[in-house]
């Protein structure tokens, strides 16, 4: 049975978290002399010499009625890559426990996991991407902590059945992390709806992909209250810097258009697909739920080199396992997908 008190570690338990200026007060004041701000303003104009709010309440307020979710099962990031450093450093023991990868998978994971010294155990994929759960499994021991899910998969774009997340969720007694990235771009829902029955669910989504805000750099943690006070327990005081909370905000209150951009992407992948099927060197288009697609090629490298010579960068992924020969490709604009399958066609192998 899942026991957050006996995963957390033990240094975590007894830290005493930063105690801010804005921890310690947070009504309304004419003067604030507390924490040790240019009282005389920002050197360029706007209002800059302010700390932001440690704990994003706007943001989260707005955020909670779209995911239906209260603001206390919220975690905002620096990037969806300060929440998976932190679970690393709440729940797993340096040089003793271990997680397990799922690769091919997003490479975040693996270099929070050498940043940490914690232990990686592999179980790839099986060759439709989906996971092989006799595997896992059969590798989980006493030291395992957390499990990395990426769904919709990096690089895949595939989403992994509820069901079998559903079987790890119930028979693992650490933590299952689903990275749901580019969950918006799915046909089938989130699994944030099962966060108020399994404790041991952490959900990753993120600003960066459907809503378009990725040079803000914020990412979503959502979780059980307890998971999510040891995280802020540790998390740095003010993560997010104001100019993308405001933004962020502005963001949650243009929800159609958030909307619009989602229908947009998934036409022109429907668009690209349709397209790609069409070259002769393209061998297997794999289905997507994200904002790219994975293909297998001829000859990838080659491929990869005529398109940039020609102004089009596009990811290699050829040595990522099952993913020989496979180049992933993010749908672009109409005019941008036009003109790569143009250029494709110009390709003599």
């Amino acid at each position: 049975m899942f026991n957050l008190e006996k995963i957390t570690r033990e240094n975590i338990k007894k830290a005493k978290p930063y105690s801010s200026a804005r921890d310690e007060y947070k009504g309304e004041a004419r003067i604030f002399l507390d924490a040790n701000e240019n009282a005389l303003g920002s050197v360029i104009e706007g209002n800059f010499n302010r700390y932001p709010d440690p704990y994003q309440e706007n943001v989260k307020l707005k955020l909670a009625k779209i995911k239906k979710v209260s603001i206390e099962n919220i975690f905002l990031g620096n990037g969806s890559d300060e929440a998976i450093d932190l679970l690393f450093r709440a729940f797993c023991e340096p040089n003793i426990d271990n997680v397990i990868l799922l690769p091919p998978t997003y490479g975040m994971y693996q270099v929070a996991a050498q940043i940490n010294d914690i232990q990686v155990i592999e179980v790839p994929l099986l060759s439709n991407f989906e996971i092989d759960l006799d595997n896992v499994f059969n590798v989980i021991n006493s030291f395992t902590k957390l499990i990395f899910i990426c769904s919709p998969n990096n690089p895949s774009g595939n989403q992994i059945e509820e069901d079998i997340i559903l079987k790890i969720l119930e028979n693992f007694n650490g933590i299952v992390v689903v990275d749901e990235a580019y969950i918006d771009f799915a046909e089938k829902p989130s699994v944030l709806s099962l966060m108020s029955k399994y404790a041991n669910l952490v959900v990753l989504q993120t600003f960066s992909k459907a809503w378009g805000m990725a040079a803000l750099r914020v990412g979503m943690a959502f979780a059980s209250v307890d998971i999510i006070q040891i995280i802020n327990k540790i998390k740095p005081p003010y993560n997010i810097n104001s100019v993308s909370q405001d933004k962020i905000s502005l963001a949650l209150d243009k929800f159609p258009n958030f909307e619009k951009s989602v229908s947009e992407t998934k036409k022109q992948r429907l668009f690209l697909a349709s397209e790609l099927e069409k070259i002769e060197f393209i061998d297997k288009i794999y289905p997507s739920d994200a904002n790219f697609i994975l293909v297998s090629v001829k000859n990838a490298s080659k491929i990869y080199d005529f398109l940039a010579n020609n102004g089009i960068i596009v990811r290699n992924r050829s040595k990522m396992p099952n993913c020989d020969s496979c180049l992933r490709i993010t749908v672009g604009t109409e005019l941008e997908n036009a003109e790569l399958i143009k250029i494709l066609n110009q390709y003599v192998g």
